[in-house]
C-alpha cells in the first residue's frame, strides 16, 4: 500500500493490518509495516523472554 493510500484510507489500513501485516511504500519502496496491536504484543513478549535478555527492548505503544 502506498503512503498516500494509507493516509487517504486510514480506516481501511487499520482493518487490513488487524488481519495481516501491511507494508507501506514510499516511492515504490517499503518503509514501514503496520501490524495489529496483538501481534506487536506477541513480538514484544518473544523479544523480552529471558532467553533473549541481551536484545534491545522495543518501544512502548502509546
Amino acid at each position: 500500500m502506498s503512503a498516500r493510500d494509507a493516509k487517504n484510507h486510514f480506516g481501511n489500513l487499520i482493518d487490513l493490518a488487524r488481519a495481516a501485516p501491511v507494508a507501506i511504500e514510499k516511492y515504490g519502496r517499503p518503509v514501514v509495516v503496520v501490524i495489529a496491536a496483538e501481534e506487536y504484543e506477541r513480538l514484544i513478549s518473544i523479544s523480552t523472554a529471558p532467553e533473549n535478555a541481551g536484545l534491545r527492548s522495543p518501544p512502548e505503544v502509546e
